[in-house]
């Protein structure tokens, strides 16, 4: 697979939307907003009951936002614009009114992290580690910070966040509650996505609809929260640490 692309697939009410590029599944712009429109036209089918959102190929989930586009920001402008691709699709995952699943296959950083901690429902292997890079760019994690600690707590984010070079394994992941369930294989983990995703979607759909509404409760801030987030990101990346530091990577 060469090309990146989200698609959306609809079997028995459920929903799934599966997004890939070839770099590690980062996710450039142009994706994240194809991804956020993806998960408000799911949201507002009549034939869906459950969502469940993936990424293609067997390894990462997701490898955070493009660092080819980091890189080229040039002012405040463009770094808040970048940094608002994950809030978006963070936001409409907890706006959508279907209850979503999240399938984590593999390793996931910085943002992905905020896919997986924006789900209803996160399931993955026992290679989806997780990891928080960003503080040692000299940014943060602000963005997806309100999505990981209404996850794990600020103790185990806070952790996750200054040891910022450490992938943390899929068991203190579900230790945490990040992931409600860990599987030996991929196989494993499909089929209890199935499972459950299959069940859900023969339940009341206005229970269904009620239960998510109940699970984000006290989060109606985010829609300002996450904005400013998101300067404040794009910001410290034009500071002279991160630009350094980028380079060194380039």
């Amino acid at each position: 697979m060469s090309e990146s692309y989200v698609t959306l697939d609809v079997q028995n009410a459920v929903g799934t939307i599966t997004f890939y590029t070839p770099n590690h599944n980062a996710l450039p712009t142009e994706i994240l907003k194809k991804l956020e429109r993806t998960i408000i036209e799911a949201g507002v089918r009549s034939d869906l009951r459950v969502l469940v959102i993936q990424s293609g190929g067997d390894r990462t989930f997701c490898a955070g936002a493009s660092f080819n586009e980091l890189i080229a920001i040039e002012n405040e402008s463009q770094g808040k614009d970048f940094f608002m691709g994950f809030a978006r699709v963070i936001l409409a995952m907890r706006k959508c009114p279907l209850l979503t699943i999240v399938r984590v296959q593999g390793k996931t950083v910085g943002g992905g992290v905020g896919l997986a901690a924006a789900a209803d429902y996160c399931m993955a292997t026992k290679y989806a580690s997780i990891k928080l890079s960003e503080i040692s760019i000299g940014i943060g994690p602000f963005v997806i910070g309100p999505a990981v600690e209404r996850k794990i707590g600020v103790s185990a984010f806070s952790q996750v966040t200054m040891n910022a070079q450490e992938f943390y394994s899929a068991a203190w992941a579900l230790g945490r509650g990040l992931y409600a369930s860990v599987f030996e294989t991929v196989e494993a983990l499909d089929q209890a996505i199935e499972k459950l995703a299959g069940d859900l979607a023969t339940y009341n759909p206005e229970a269904l609809a009620e239960s998510k509404k109940m699970f984000w409760s006290n989060t109606e801030a985010w829609d300002t929260l996450l904005e400013t987030r998101a300067a404040t990101s794009g910001k410290l990346v034009l500071s002279d640490f991160t630009r350094k530091k980028l380079q060194s990577y380039a």
